[in-house]
């Protein structure tokens, strides 16, 4: 039985509204003006501090009520390159952006807990509630702490918090260690001596070595990687040639990895490589790899993931508090706030992924039944988290 506080819930179908103003003008990375606005608005009409900046449109309020510990709690804000094929009413008025991961419900319920504890600041200590941009695949985060968000903002833990679809509606998961794994993207460029297709002795085919190589990165995890340990190495791109009698001179594959551990990570950059080279050279080819490391991976420290299971207790109850879900290949920006501060980073149950209703689909929408649910959790972290005023 799922207990909302009590002004959270008075806040539903005001959240209700936010939450669909902001589905309806969707922003990508970096381009959340207009949602920094509404945000910055919003916070300053609550009575906090408010600070704009950090990351580009990043907003930060801050609510302080006494001498006390210091805690982050973080939403991101921005959408995604998504043409909307729902038929809701505050569909996206952005053609080709949408919120499809459901971050206008992650703004709006971290908006909700900070007009609450604005409200009713029974605890003692500083919050710092942080807006990032840019969560979807540019960083944000890392943006945020590179520009000085934990010089800015001195904090003792830091929060974060996903909708997640196929968890049932009153049901949060989280667990000590990693939640979701890292994200490296590659580029392999491969140059032979392009021929015609009747005559391939003459040339030294790149699509045959690409093709190799594709095979031979799926031995990684296999192979190379330790089998209690997880790893993925997927080709998502293969473009070659441009006709049908031309055998051509370069392949350029494009894809991504994902690990959990840094050791592992590593290990991965490594044999890919070499794989590439001793491939691409048996068929004289030359190789070259790009390899970028994007975000690390989203690991959670265990006594703030206690402190987070406490609280998602009282809001859901023990027996809906997944302490050990399986680890999600996906990857979060969270990660490199996780990378300065202890924290944790939970899941919360949006219901059913069927019919199209799972994270970057252009049917989904966020579930709004959950919007309470989330900034309840917030209020009873805080409550959890920071000492009480006394009486």
């Amino acid at each position: 039985m799922v207990d909302v506080v009590p002004g959270v819930a008075a806040l539903e179908a005001e959240m209700r509204a936010w939450r669909h103003d902001l589905h309806a003008h969707p922003e990508t990375a970096f381009e959340e003006h207009r949602t920094s606005d509404v945000v910055a608005e919003k916070l300053a009409s609550f009575g906090l501090e408010v600070h704009r900046g950090l990351g580009g449109t990043g907003v930060v309020g801050v609510l302080r009520n006494g001498d006390g510990p210091a805690v982050a709690l973080r939403a991101d804000m921005d959408a995604l390159h998504i043409h909307e094929e729902t038929n809701v009413p505050h569909r996206s008025r952005h053609p080709g952006r949408m919120h499809a991961c459901g971050h206008d419900g992650h703004t709006t319920m971290l908006l909700g807990a900070a007009r609450h504890l604005a409200g009713n600041p029974t605890f003692k200590g500083t919050l710092a509630f942080v807006f990032q941009p840019a969560e979807e695949n540019e960083g944000g985060g890392r943006a945020m702490v590179e520009q000085g968000l934990f010089e800015r903002f001195p904090v003792d833990a830091v929060y974060g918090l996903h909708n997640w679809p196929g968890l049932p509606v009153g049901h949060i998961a989280l667990r000590p260690g990693p939640m979701m794994a890292s994200f490296d993207i590659f580029e392999l460029t491969l140059t032979g001596k392009g021929t015609h297709a009747a005559m391939p002795h003459l040339g030294s085919d790149a699509v045959v070595a690409a093709s190799q190589i594709v095979g031979a990165f799926q031995t990684i995890p296999s192979r190379s990687v330790h089998p209690v340990d997880a790893a993925v190495v997927s080709v998502t791109q293969f473009h070659a040639g441009d006709t049908w009698n031309v055998i051509p001179q370069q392949v350029v594959m494009r894809g991504t990895t994902r690990t959990f551990r840094a050791e592992v990570q590593d290990l991965v950059e490594r044999r890919m490589r070499e794989i590439a080279t001793a491939i691409a050279g048996a068929y004289g080819i030359e190789a070259h790899l790009r390899y970028e490391r994007r975000y690390p991976a989203t690991v959670n420290s265990a006594a703030e993931t206690e402190l987070a299971r406490a609280a998602a207790a009282r809001v859901v109850g023990a027996a809906a508090v997944d302490g050990d879900p399986t680890p999600s290949m996906g990857a979060e920006d969270f990660s490199f706030m996780l990378n300065e501060r202890p924290g944790c980073y939970v899941w919360l149950g949006a219901g059913p992924a069927d019919g199209g209703r799972n994270l970057h689909s252009p049917h989904y929408d966020f579930n709004d039944e959950i919007l309470p649910i989330g900034a309840s959790y917030w209020v009873r972290l805080v409550e959890t988290v920071l000492p009480r005023e006394a009486a």
